[in-house]
């Protein structure tokens, strides 16, 4: 899994089959600049490619979600359908401590 930030939406007109109720989120992905800056400094734009998420746990612009890519984003869905990226999770906070020597 990886965080990143929700940064926007997509509105499609038609869902394919098994998608309905969910929603496409434009997510910034999380970089090391990321956790290296802090809780003091709100995450912001990453300089990597934003990405296409799809989410059915209810997600908003600005917060952290941990999605999923490739095949195990497809897995939780019967049939598996084509889909790339899933929220697998809403982000309360993001504690990081690395290892100093």
């Amino acid at each position: 899994m990886k965080l990143g930030t929700v940064i926007g939406r997509v509105t499609l007109s038609v869902a394919a089959e098994g998608l309905e109720g969910g929603r496409w989120l434009v997510v910034s992905p999380f970089t090391r600049e990321h956790y290296q800056r802090g809780t003091e400094t709100p995450p912001g734009m990453s300089k990597d490619s934003s990405l296409v998420v799809y989410d059915d746990l209810g997600a908003g612009v600005g917060q952290t979600i941990g999605y999923s890519e490739g095949r195990e984003a497809a897995q939780p869905f019967d049939p598996p359908i084509p889909i790339d990226a899933v929220n697998a999770a809403l982000v309360d906070e993001v504690y990081y401590s690395p290892f100093t020597k």
